[in-house]
């Protein structure tokens, strides 16, 4: 059964909505695309005009989310590639991203080209892991994402090259990286790339991609690897049991306590794409179903809880005649003083919350930009995998 004909037997309206989003995705993602270049923009940012309308404006390039687009786009029929990605399908699309890899400096960005290399069946995947193992030093921390989707690369290309010496390394380096008996992981791998008052503080993205990369590892292991499971499984596991009542997926965590140092901004991306790829792949790996929550985060894209406690702050959140979902929900503090007051008082009293600025920092400002991979990942939540 896929995951949408899942969704729909649990709770129908919601089905309507994955699709409603996947439209949206699938419409946007041409604009997105630098006319005449093998890349996509950064992001595209709202332009309110004279009339209160909302026009795209492309700023920036990235390369890395060329390759997480080309990750999810593989999952759409041939033709439905093409039209995305400028008449080529996912794995021509990501065979320029390989021809790209001799420029290509930064670790994160070469195992995202490796990862698409492997899963679309590209011929030159043996030179993109090469690449990957030239700029990777397991004597040097890593940023905690990047080095999660190493591990996701090898995993995915574990059958087609050998790569048993780096795949070894970069689970174990994963499952170093935890502090204590935390199942959060931190924001880097060991220290050094951190200011010593904010090094305890991670993300979101810290917990998903750890997540989905030791599940892959799991999944790709023959007889599996239990103790990679494990791992995801508790990571997840702590997410969900800090998930907002609204469905919020919370942004930034304490990895020595597995506790909530500042949630906001709540991001589109990870109620619609990125925590229902990462806890999908991890039930499909063998972990356990974590549907309940994944359907409470997805139905916060229209059920918006901080606009719900304020009605005259409503907004959507999805703008379907222009193909994009606005990028997160925030306080609007000047220079993230919230995040910033909360990190530095939780580093020596962990817990600490300070609960009068919730009151003078109402999370009620809405980004409105929207960035390709969003739509990368969630058509890999919503059109990949298996239930």
């Amino acid at each position: 059964m896929s995951r949408l004909a899942a969704l729909g037997r649990e709770e129908p309206s919601l089905l309507s909505l994955a699709q409603r989003l996947l439209t949206v995705a699938e419409s946007g993602l041409p604009s997105m695309l630098l006319p005449g270049k093998e890349a996509f923009a950064f992001t595209m940012a709202g332009v309110k005009s004279p009339d209160g309308s909302w026009t795209l404006e492309r700023r920036g390039t990235s390369t890395r989310y060329a390759a997480i687009t080309a990750l999810g786009v593989r999952y759409l029929p041939e033709d439905r590639q093409r039209a995305v990605l400028g008449g080529r399908t996912a794995q021509e699309f990501t065979g320029l991203l390989v021809e790209s890899l001799p420029s290509v400096t930064n670790l994160g960005d070469a195992a995202l080209i490796a990862w698409a290399a492997a899963d679309t069946g590209h011929p030159k995947l043996s030179d993109a892991v090469a690449r990957v193992e030239a700029l990777d030093a397991y004597d040097r921390p890593q940023y905690t994402v990047e080095a999660a989707w190493v591990l996701s690369a090898y995993a995915a290309a574990r059958d087609t090259v050998d790569v048993e010496r780096r795949f070894t390394s970069a689970r174990d380096r994963l499952l170093r990286a935890r502090l204590g008996d935390s199942p959060l992981f931190p924001h880097a791998t060991g220290p050094g790339l951190l200011p010593w008052y904010r090094a305890h503080v991670s993300c979101f993205a810290d917990q998903t991609y750890p997540l989905q990369a030791l599940a892959l590892a799991h999944a790709a292991t023959a007889g599996g690897d239990p103790e990679a499971l494990a791992a995801s499984e508790a990571c997840a596991a702590r997410i969900c049991a800090l998930q907002g009542d609204g469905g919020q997926w919370w942004w930034h965590y304490d990895a020595r306590t597995g506790a909530v140092v500042e949630g906001y901004p709540v991001y589109s991306v990870h109620q619609h794409a990125m925590a229902p790829t990462a806890l999908f792949d991890l039930t499909d790996a063998g972990g356990s179903d974590f549907g309940a929550a994944i359907r409470k985060g997805l139905r916060w894209m229209t059920d918006v809880a901080e606009f719900d406690r304020s009605p005259g702050h409503r907004e959507p959140m999805i703008l379907d005649e222009l193909g994009v979902t606005w990028r997160k929900v925030y306080r609007g503090d000047p220079k993230k003083v919230v995040r910033a007051v909360r990190g530095a008082g939780s580093r020596a009293v962990p817990g600490l919350r300070i609960k009068p600025l919730d009151r003078a920092y109402r999370p009620l400002s809405v980004d409105r930009e929207c960035r390709p991979y969003e739509f990368g990942w969630m058509l890999h939540a919503w059109r990949g995998g298996r239930i």
